[in-house]
């Protein structure tokens, strides 16, 4: 009599990437958007736009309205109120040395709770700020790309002030 083997193996996916090297690669966007930030001159920062878009200086609010708190609520599930965000960034900082501290304080959250968001919690649904449904991967993504999005802008910016702005693919 042969006995058969009844058990199937569970097979998982190779990591596209590992969650270290996501968070290396954000904070290298992180140090490209903070010299975009510090290649504007002061009184630009707060008050130029184009084209009736927000100040680079609103954009880059937004964007610490929702790194270091996002990454946070995924580490911890506690979320701010997202619908209180005021992206006026005078609000919150008077001068670019102000807002530049902020950035990083904002970059040593988001490398604080890092480490705590486990490997099985970036394919768990989160609802990020109380209102954006998605796996946690792809959370954090949007934070990246909303990021880049928003630093192109401020190239744009840069460059219709005759500035040059540092080179997009140096993140070191």
């Amino acid at each position: 009599m042969e006995t058969q083997n009844n058990h199937t193996a569970t097979l998982s996916a190779p990591l596209f990437i590992s969650p270290s090297d996501l968070l290396s690669s954000w904070l290298g966007h992180r140090r490209l958007t903070k010299r975009v930030i510090e290649a504007f001159p002061e009184d630009k920062f707060f008050d130029y736009s184009i084209g009736g878009m927000r100040t680079f200086a609103d954009m880059m609010k937004e964007i610490l309205d929702i790194s270091g708190p996002g990454v946070k609520g995924i580490a911890t599930d506690e979320w701010p109120a997202g619908s209180n965000w005021d992206h006026n960034a005078k609000a919150v900082a008077s001068t670019k040395a102000e807002f530049l501290a902020l950035w990083d304080d904002a970059t040593e959250q988001i490398s604080a709770y890092w480490p705590q968001i486990s490997e099985e919690r970036f394919q768990e649904n989160v609802l990020a700020f109380g209102m954006y449904d998605g796996q946690a991967f792809s959370t954090i993504l949007y934070f990246i790309d909303n990021e880049i999005h928003h630093r192109a802008q401020g190239t744009v910016y840069l460059r219709s002030l005759g500035i040059e702005p540092p080179a997009f693919w140096n993140r070191d």
